[in-house]
């Protein structure tokens, strides 16, 4: 996940002469014949998985690759400069400055003129106090875009997504801060192999109607084993929508095939929070997103505890058909973080809806260690069961909920919190190293429903290298609520170099019925 970024190139400048003024044509025809479509990239995407791929070539100034994080923060798009401004549409888009981590792509406009590439210019920026010579770098592009809109009031154009580095880009919702992120495709994010990170060379804004509701964007996606084509269509609100169709194919002949193809890959930060506690930070919790929670096909909701471990770790979820899965930032109060500044509690949700059928596989969960807040660690997204072959391609369309306060939850009953330590016991100190404990709190409609005196029971499972020793639930009386206490030995020794994870499972039920989600959680050695 930090391995450095494959830097971009120009589209087609690998291509030899003859092919490259061949899928120019096919552009320029493309864009004279009809309206801008996703088959109109589909086509550029196909013929660029037929040609061999190269490694892009970097040509920042060597200026602009000097500045730091703050010399290059220090410049600045022009306000007034915004594309379709002067329009007065309900939609401006504004562009990112190319610097040493921050590559060039190529940036159109589609509108009833035609086609038009968006130069960059020098003009459109303010350098602030870098001493920097622009008028002796020509026409370097854009590192990426962001569109803005009137999301919070009508008096201001706050922004809405944006798309920079990689094929990364992230959205919000109204009230909401940025925090995670969202891709385009993750290729090989674990095993032993260095991750591939497909990027995003070319986009086409579609110029918006007045009083749209909606704003349409295209991107040509490439890396070493794959192209793609893509279609968003962002509408904002308190729930920002990202509808995404996809068109991905396999380059022929592109060296071993991919083992991982990350679906709708989400990527996010936990660093600590009320399972995982901090010693010396007056903050009670500092994530991006505290959870994982999935879908299944079959009905059943999960909820897996986000983690910052000592080592990378790798969980997944199979199933024969994916309802939804996403990143989720649950504990909204300004309590649960304390801090002024990155207001966690405003940081959005990413849930995830496959549109269509997407057959059988798996949501798979990638952690590993952080060492502060500024680094993602945390990466989530859908593995079909049958990757596509070299040559193959794979249309798959899916839709993103940017969410803040109003947010997916199971149809019953959900966890809010969920801690792991030990009160007073009177266990020794031997018996209670041992043993692990959680405390997790349920809520929801059909926990509310139950009448006065029900027996709601703690249905728990442990993995085979754990038993579970104490499992009881019970209403919380200062909440209302419902609580479980559950405590696990483990039966390997920690210290045991192959020692596995324990794999715990909860639930809550009365009678027959199952009233929460699926709690499911993993002590590491």
């Amino acid at each position: 996940m930090h391995a450095v970024l494959p830097r971009f190139t120009a589209p087609f400048l690998h291509l030899r002469p003859a092919r490259f003024f061949a899928l120019l044509g096919l552009c320029v025809a493309l864009t004279s014949a009809h309206a801008w479509t996703l088959d109109d990239v589909g086509a550029l995407a196909q013929q660029r998985a037929q040609t061999p791929y190269q490694q892009p070539r970097a040509a920042v100034p060597a200026e602009l690759a000097a500045l730091d994080y703050d010399g290059l923060r220090d410049i600045r798009f022009k306000d007034d400069k915004a594309l379709w401004r002067a329009d007065q549409l309900p939609y401006e888009a504004k562009f990112f400055h190319v610097g040493r981590q921050t590559d060039a792509v190529h940036i159109h406009e589609l509108s009833a003129q035609g086609n038009k590439l968006l130069r960059y210019s020098a003009d459109d920026f303010s350098y602030g106090k870098n001493q920097l010579d622009p008028a002796r770098w020509g026409d370097i592009g854009h590192a990426g875009f962001r569109i803005h809109t009137s999301l919070n009031s009508p008096a201001y154009k706050d922004e809405l997504i944006a798309f920079l580095g990689a094929s990364y880009f992230r959205a919000l919702g109204a009230g909401q801060r940025y925090g995670l992120s969202a891709r385009g495709l993750a290729v090989d994010p674990t095993g032993a192999k260095q991750e591939e990170f497909p990027r995003f060379t070319d986009f086409w804004l579609e110029k918006p109607a007045p009083g749209a509701k909606q704003v349409t964007v295209y991107a040509l996606l490439d890396s070493a084993r794959m192209t793609g084509a893509y279609r968003f269509d962002i509408r904002p609100g308190e729930e920002t929508v990202t509808e995404v169709h996809a068109r991905i194919f396999m380059r022929a002949g592109a060296g071993p095939r991919v083992a991982t193809l990350g679906v709708a890959p989400l990527t996010s930060m936990f660093f600590f929070g009320e399972n995982q506690p901090r010693a010396g930070d007056f903050r009670p919790e500092v994530h991006d997103s505290d959870g994982l929670m999935v879908a299944t096909g079959e009905g059943e909701w999960l909820w897996r505890p986000l983690q910052n471990p000592t080592s990378a770790l790798v969980t997944s979820f199979s199933m024969k058909n994916l309802k939804g899965f996403g990143l989720m930032q649950r504990d909204r109060a300004f309590s649960n973080y304390e801090d002024t500044e990155a207001r966690y509690e405003l940081r959005p949700s990413a849930w995830v809806t496959p549109l269509g059928d997407w057959g059988a596989g798996r949501v798979e969960l990638l952690q590993f260690a952080t060492p502060d807040e500024t680094h993602d660690n945390v990466a989530a997204y859908w593995v079909p069961e049958k990757t596509p072959m070299p040559g193959q391609s794979l249309d798959l369309a899916w839709r993103i909920g940017w969410q803040g306060t109003s947010q997916q939850r199971p149809p019953n009953g959900w966890v809010t919190q969920s801690r792991r330590g030990t009160g007073y016991s009177k266990l020794n100190a031997e018996a209670l190293a041992q043993q692990t404990q959680f405390v997790i709190d349920f809520a929801g409609p059909a926990l509310d429903a139950l009448p006065e005196g029900a027996r709601v029971e703690a249905i728990t499972t442990a993995s085979s290298n754990a038993r579970v020793v104490e499992s009881i639930a019970y209403r919380n009386p200062a909440t209302g609520t419902w609580r479980m206490s559950l405590r696990v030995q483990r039966l390997d020794t920690p210290a045991n170099q192959n020692a596995q994870p324990i794999e715990l499972r909860a639930f809550l039920q009365h009678d027959t019925h199952t009233l929460t989600e699926t709690w499911t959680n993993l002590i590491t050695p």
